[in-house]
C-alpha cells in the first residue's frame, strides 16, 4: 500500500476534527448565509463549477477504491524533479482530486461548499475555477519549496480548499461560524485557527501524516488572489491592458508620421520660396527630387484606399 501523506487523511480525521469536522452552519449580523440572525447549514444552492468540481472528486475516489492512483497521480515533492520531471509534469495538479478516505473527501467537499458557494456567484464560475486550481497549486508549490525532502505523497483538495476558506477570511471576517451548531466563532479567528493550530501541534507531537505546506500555500495564494477585484476584473484587467497598448502604439505611430509629415512639409516650402526667388532651373537636383517624391507620397495619402 503507498505510504502517503494527505492534507487531512482518514488517520487525523479525529485531531482535525475541531476545524473542519465541527463545522454547523453560518450566521451573520450582515446577512451571510443565515439571511439576518437565521442559522443555516451553508448555502441553499450549489453553483455548477463546485457541482463539477465535487462529482469529480467523488468519481476519481470511487475508481480509488478499485484501483490505487496515489503512485501515478499524487505529488511527492523530494520526488518530483529527481524522478517524476518531465513525465510526471501533471502530478502538483492531479494531487488535488485524489483523497485518502471517507472522511477526508467528505470534509473537503463539504468545506468547498460552504465557503467557495458565494464566491462563484460573485465572481463566475470560469473564475472561481481558476481561482481555486491556482490555490490547489499553491499548496503543491509550497510543499515542493519548504518541503522539499520529503517522499510521502500528498493527496488531497486541501490546498484548494484552503485557498477558498482564506478568500471567505477576507471578504467576510466578521461573519461566525458555528461549530457544532453551538459554539458561534467569527469567521476571522476561526479560519486562521484551523490553519495555525494544527501546525503547531504538529511540531509538539510529530508523525502525523497531514501535509501542513499545503494547506499553508493553499491559504496564502488564495489570499493573495482574492485581493477585491483581482480574480473578478482579472480577465477584463487583461483585456483593459492590451487594448491600451494597442492604442498607445497607434498613437505613437501616429506622432512619428506626423512629425515626419511636419518635416517634409517645412523643406516642400523651403524650396518652393527658393524657387520663387531664383526659378525653377536654379534648384540642385537634390531639391528636385525631393519636390517630386514628396508629390508621390501625397497623392498616395490621398488615394481611396
Amino acid at each position: 500500500m503507498t505510504n502517503y501523506s494527505n492534507d487531512d487523511s482518514h488517520d487525523d480525521s479525529h485531531r482535525s476534527g475541531s476545524g473542519f469536522g465541527g463545522f454547523g452552519g453560518f450566521g451573520s449580523n450582515r446577512g451571510g448565509f443565515g439571511g439576518g440572525s437565521r442559522l443555516r447549514f451553508g448555502p441553499s444552492v450549489i453553483g455548477p463549477a463546485i457541482k463539477w468540481i465535487i462529482i469529480v472528486n467523488v468519481v476519481v475516489f470511487f475508481i480509488q477504491q478499485i484501483t490505487p492512483l496515489t503512485g501515478d497521480f499524487g505529488f511527492v515533492p523530494g520526488a518530483y524533479f529527481s524522478e517524476d520531471f518531465p513525465n510526471g509534469f501533471y502530478k502538483p495538479f492531479t494531487y488535488m482530486f485524489l483523497h485518502g478516505g471517507l472522511m477526508h473527501i467528505l470534509f473537503n467537499m463539504l468545506v468547498l461548499w460552504m465557503f467557495g458557494t458565494e464566491f462563484e456567484t460573485m465572481w463566475g464560475s470560469r473564475r472561481f475555477v481558476r481561482f481555486y486550481l491556482l490555490s490547489g497549486l499553491g499548496g503543491a508549490l509550497f510543499s515542493l519549496i519548504l518541503d522539499f525532502n520529503s517522499y510521502a505523497a500528498i493527496i488531497g483538495a486541501s490546498g484548494a480548499v484552503f485557498g477558498v476558506m482564506a478568500a471567505y477570511w477576507r471578504y467576510f471576517p466578521e461573519r461566525k461560524l458555528y461549530l457544532y451548531f453551538v459554539l458561534p466563532v467569527k469567521i476571522k479567528y476561526a479560519v486562521p485557527a484551523f490553519l495555525i493550530i494544527p501546525m503547531i501541534w504538529s511540531f509538539i507531537s510529530p508523525g502525523g501524516n497531514v501535509a501542513h505546506f499545503a494547506h499553508l500555500g493553499g491559504a496564502v495564494i488564495g489570499f493573495l488572489l482574492s485581493r477585491r477585484g483581482v480574480v473578478q476584473q482579472s480577465e477584463g484587467t487583461l483585456k483593459s491592458w492590451f487594448k491600451r497598448r494597442k492604442h498607445e502604439k497607434l498613437n505613437q505611430r501616429f506622432e512619428t508620421n506626423r512629425r515626419q509629415a511636419e518635416d517634409v512639409m517645412q523643406r516642400v516650402d523651403s524650396i518652393l520660396d527658393k524657387i520663387n526667388a531664383v526659378g525653377l532651373e536654379n534648384i540642385t537636383d537634390e531639391e528636385r527630387k525631393f519636390l517630386e517624391e514628396a508629390s508621390e507620397r501625397l497623392s498616395e495619402d490621398k488615394r481611396p484606399k
